[in-house]
């Protein structure tokens, strides 16, 4: 979350890049010679039938000049939130070698394969003032039949040309029915809601679960939550694997009864309404949007995020919270009128958390002395105000050491396993009512669907999808996680196309990446599990003024009938329909006020509070 005005994603993430590629250079695989049975496999490489067989963005083109060879060849332009990226999907074969290649022209311009199903590879060039030829290899999983390739720019960069892409390699043996999935395992049910996972399938592309024999829902990963659920019942699920060449036979049956109304597991939803609207007050700052008393906080929140409590230095752990000073907040509060309105609103049904982090407050529990730092001085502040819980809003290097892990579900980096063990020392020393949200930001979370340890451009990135590890290791007491759906540039959904943030689509893909699962970092072994969707709000900036990526009432209104109606779904297509979604979360209440509480508006009309 960000003090001052639209913070600066893509010049941080440029500037990253910058100097990843200053201090690596370009790393080019070594392709393998091509076999006798090898054959090129990408269609209209050339562009000779324009775009044919390709999937770019809009304003992308077949242009006659410049080309390497023939009469055509690929130009797109990338803006300051979408990559230009133009791919297509190949079908291949399993445990083989392909090499692949194609002419570019401009500056950034990239080149590459994801869905391997081992190591997904690209390469680049910074500046191609003529054709340069780009050359990479991999070799598919044991179970991969297709990838894709694609090329693209870079943010903000000029227009980059492509020609004569080529994929060679074995082609694709014909597809097969999969066999039937092992009986799926349940999580934790809710009294709505039951969490199924199930181990992958060779060659499957999708599953469908099925619900006392009916079709409940379809999804690519493996994991789903069926919802919709009476409470105190019992269900049957079975899954099925399916693929272009047809569906198999359903799994064994697994028999879940749900629990009683108002149980829930994972924070229980600690007293939440069924839609909620989380939002952060400056409490401890003033920026443009001017400071906001406690009491006068419409009834529309429903959690109040205080921000910030802040690291008296970036190791120590040790965390404190004060209100803004009047020479910086002249219309700020008395700390006992402060208090009396957290006690005021408890009282009325709302959550007041203290939230820790924020753009400027980098915290890393590299130690144990800094994890239990951090338990004593964040029990203090929950102490000294009465509140209710603890939001977790680690930003930029808070997590960047984590410099070994390969595997989200059992990680030994210090600040992640130093950050877990102090939540769970807090979550154990409030108990069940304790309320845990976290807001991280899509770098941290979805951007584990490609990367995880490593950055787009092949050097080590060690704060992509950073929070997965944490999320994961504390779902079952986890209350809400609330991403930051801004300040992101475009990132791929599921459906391995990039969406671009600003949009009801962004919004869709990103949430459902959370409610449908997904493999990290492309390893179908490694899958990040289903959230269940009370634990899931939206996160969005207020206005204009407080983030890149300000989504209009209408594109929310979009977003929240296509993931809880499947309605205005528009070009993606969910995995799933969750009527249980919690609800949406902002920065900030402050900005939000600065607008004319339009944010809230819409909420409450949406959900009629």
């Amino acid at each position: 979350m960000e003090r001052t005005g639209p913070p600066a994603r893509f010049t941080r993430l440029l500037s990253l890049l910058s100097a990843a590629l200053l201090g690596a250079g370009a790393l080019v695989a070594v392709a393998p010679a091509a076999g006798a049975a090898d054959a090129e496999l990408a269609a209209n490489g050339g562009f000779e039938a324009g775009l044919t067989g390709w999937n770019c963005p809009a304003g992308a083109t077949a242009v006659t000049t410049p080309v390497h060879t023939g009469t055509s060849a690929l130009k797109a332009t990338p803006t300051a939130g979408d990559h230009a990226r133009c791919a297509q999907t190949v079908t291949v074969r399993p445990n083989s070698a392909y090499t692949l290649s194609a002419w570019v022209r401009g500056s950034y311009v990239y080149l590459g394969a994801s869905g391997t199903g081992t190591t997904d590879v690209s390469t680049w060039t910074a500046s191609a003032g003529d054709w340069q030829k780009l050359t990479t290899a991999f070799t598919t999983g044991a179970s991969t039949t297709s990838v894709t390739v694609y090329t693209h720019g870079w943010y903000g960069m000029p227009a980059y040309y492509a020609d004569d892409l080529s994929l060679v390699g074995p082609g694709g043996a014909p597809v097969t029915v999969p066999a039937a999935p092992a009986a799926p395992t349940a999580g934790t049910a809710t009294a709505t809601s039951v969490p199924l996972s199930w181990p992958a399938v060779p060659g499957a592309t999708g599953y469908t679960v099925y619900r006392g024999g009916a079709k409940a829902l379809s999804v690519t990963g493996t994991s789903a939550t069926v919802t919709g659920l009476a409470a105190s019942t019992a269900y049957s699920f079975q899954v099925s694997a399916t693929n272009s060449a047809g569906e198999s036979p359903r799994s064994a049956a697994t028999t879940v009864t749900t629990p009683a109304g108002g149980g829930g597991g994972g924070g229980g939803g600690a007293g939440l309404p069924a839609h909620a609207l989380v939002g952060y007050l400056h409490s401890s700052f003033a920026n443009g949007s001017g400071y906001t008393r406690m009491a006068d906080v419409p009834d529309s929140w429903d959690v109040i995020n205080l921000a910030f409590g802040e690291p008296t230095s970036v190791t120590s752990g040790d965390i404190r919270f004060s209100l803004c000073p009047v020479a910086e907040c002249p219309n700020v509060e008395s700390e006992a009128q402060f208090k009396a309105a957290i006690a005021a609103k408890q009282a009325a049904g709302k959550k007041v958390l203290i939230s820790i982090g924020g753009q400027n407050g980098q915290v890393q529990l590299a130690t144990t002395a800094a994890r239990d730092a951090f338990v004593t001085s964040v029990s203090k502040i929950i102490d000294t105000y009465g509140l209710d819980g603890l939001d977790i809003d680690f930003e930029g290097h808070s997590l960047s050491l984590n410099t070994g892990d390969t595997d989200f579900r059992s990680p030994t980096t210090p600040v992640i396993v130093n950050l877990i063990s102090a939540v769970k020392s807090l979550k154990a020393k409030y108990g069940p009512d304790f309320v845990l949200t976290m807001a991280p930001e899509t770098f941290f979370v979805q951007l584990g669907y490609q990367y995880y340890g490593s950055g787009p451009w092949g050097g080590q990135d060690p704060r992509a999808g950073a929070y997965l590890p944490v999320i994961h290791a504390l779902r079952d007491d986890l209350t809400l996680l609330h991403v930051q759906d801004y300040n992101s540039g475009s990132i791929m959904g599921l459906d391995n196309q990039y969406h671009s943030m600003g949009g009801a689509d962004f919004h869709i893909a990103m949430t459902d990446m959370l409610l449908t699962g997904f493999p990290v970092a492309g390893d179908a072994t490694k899958v990040f599990p289903a959230l269940r969707p009370e634990q899931v709000a939206i996160g969005l900036p207020a206005s204009t003024q407080a983030g890149n990526g300000h989504t209009s009432p209408a594109e929310v209104t979009k977003a929240l009938n296509c993931l809880t109606k499947k309605t205005d779904c528009g070009t993606y297509q969910t995995h799933g329909t969750w009527p249980a979604l919690r609800g949406l979360m902002t920065w900030s209440i402050n900005w939000d006020r600065f607008n004319g509480y339009a944010f809230a508006q819409n909420f409450d009309a949406y959900f009629g509070s």
